[in-house]
C-alpha cells in the first residue's frame, strides 16, 4: 500500500519532484567525500613517509586531487547513465504494452493491487481509477519503482561526486602542509574526524545503525593512511 501512498502524494504535490535525484546525489556526494578523505590522505601519508620535502608532497597531493576527482566523476557519470538508460528502456516498454496490450495490463494491474493487501473487487476498481488517471505513472511505480518525471540525472551525480572528493581531499592535502614534527599526527587526528563524520552521514543516508559504519569508516581509512606511511618510510629509506 505504501506505493498507492506515494502516488497519491504525487499527484497531489505533497512530494517534490526530484527527490530521487537529490537522493541520488547526496548519496554521490557522501561517497566522494569520503573517498577523497581516505584515498588523497593515503597518498600524501605515503609521500611523507618516504620524504620530508614539502612541493614533494604537495605536488602528489594535488595531483590525487585532480585525478580523483576526474576519475570520480566519470566513473559516477558511466555509472548513473547506464541506471538511467535502463529506466528509459523500462518506461519505453511499459509505453508500447499500454499502447497494443491495455486488457493485459490492466488485468497485471489488478493483479499487483492484490498482492498488496487488496481486495478482488476493491483492486480491480483501483486499477481502473489509477489507469484512468495516468497508466504510464502507476505501472512504472508499481513494477519498476521508477517515477517518469524524476528518472535519475548522471551530470549531478558526476557534479556532486566531483565536488565532494574535491572538498573531502583539501583536508589531508592542507594538514600535510603542516610543520613536519606535527603533520602526520595532525592528519591522523583530522582525517579520523572528517571519516567519522562521513561514516555517520552515509549511515544516516542508508537508514541504518550509525556506529559500526563510524567505527569502520574510520579504522578502514586510518589502517590505510598507516600502511601507506609504512610502505613510502620503507621505501624512502631502502630505495631513494
Amino acid at each position: 500500500m505504501a506505493e498507492l501512498i506515494d502516488l497519491h502524494e504525487h499527484a497531489h504535490g505533497d512530494v517534490g519532484e526530484g527527490l530521487s535525484n537529490r537522493l541520488n546525489w547526496l548519496r554521490a556526494g557522501v561517497l566522494g567525500a569520503n573517498d577523497g578523505i581516505v584515498s588523497v590522505a593515503g597518498i600524501v601519508m605515503g609521500v611523507a613517509g618516504a620524504t620530508s620535502n614539502r612541493s614533494d608532497i604537495v605536488i602528489a597531493g594535488v595531483a590525487a586531487l585532480v585525478a580523483g576527482a576526474l576519475s570520480m566523476a566519470a566513473g559516477e557519470y558511466v555509472s548513473v547513465s547506464t541506471q538511467r538508460d535502463a529506466e528509459l528502456a523500462l518506461i519505453d516498454a511499459e509505453k508500447h504494452d499500454l499502447a497494443h496490450m491495455p486488457e493485459e495490463e490492466l488485468h497485471h494491474l489488478t493483479h499487483m493491487l492484490e498482492e498488496r493487501g487488496l481486495t478482488p473487487e476493491t483492486a480491480a476498481k483501483a486499477a481502473v481509477e489509477l489507469t484512468e488517471w495516468n497508466d504510464l505513472r502507476v505501472h512504472a511505480k508499481l513494477e519498476f519503482n521508477i517515477d517518469v518525471d524524476d528518472v535519475t540525472n548522471p551530470w549531478g551525480a558526476a557534479l556532486a561526486s566531483a565536488v565532494s572528493f574535491t572538498i573531502g581531499a583539501l583536508l589531508p592535502v592542507l594538514m600535510i602542509l603542516l610543520p613536519a614534527g606535527v603533520r602526520i599526527w595532525a592528519t591522523l587526528a583530522a582525517v579520523a574526524v572528517a571519516l567519522a563524520i562521513t561514516g555517520w552521514v552515509s549511515a544516516k543516508v542508508g537508514y541504518a545503525k550509525p556506529g559500526r559504519a563510524l567505527v569502520r569508516n574510520v579504522a578502514g581509512g586510518v589502517l590505510a593512511m598507516l600502511v601507506t606511511w609504512g610502505i613510502g618510510h620503507l621505501l624512502g629509506t631502502t630505495v631513494v
